[in-house]
């Protein structure tokens, strides 16, 4: 029997990755701002949308972590693996994730967050 239940895992996962993916929107939102883009508007809108849906998303995954004593904790990281622990209900359970892979999803949530946003279309503008 696995020491933590199923229904944690995204939860967990979310605390890892949703961290990820504000820090490089706000990081990509400062060098749109000073770029030399003619119309930053639609590039700032999107990322700052994108941001809104996140920063949401963390704060639900927060307060589930709250009610149900969750924790994570970072153990380290090394050139192919981070490895982080999973505590909930007094169980521990340590895993690591590849580093390559924690890339390559980090990228495909923010594409899904900037999808989200074209769905929303852009300042109430129909999208094709």
């Amino acid at each position: 029997m696995p020491l933590i239940p199923g229904e944690a895992l995204p939860y967990f996962e979310n605390m890892i990755y949703l961290p990820m993916i504000i820090s490089i929107l706000e990081r990509d939102r400062e060098v749109i701002k000073t770029s030399s883009f003619k119309l930053k508007g639609p590039y700032t809108y999107i990322v700052e949308s994108a941001l809104k849906t996140v920063r949401a998303e963390l704060a639900e995954t927060n307060n589930y972590a709250r009610r149900k004593n969750m924790k994570l904790i970072k153990r380290g990281k090394d050139g192919t693996f981070t490895e982080y622990a999973f505590i909930h209900g007094g169980y521990e359970d340590k895993r690591r994730y590849l580093n390559i892979r924690l890339r390559n999803r980090t990228e495909e949530l923010i594409g899904i967050y900037f999808a989200m946003v074209e769905n929303q279309g852009i300042r109430g503008v129909a999208t094709t």
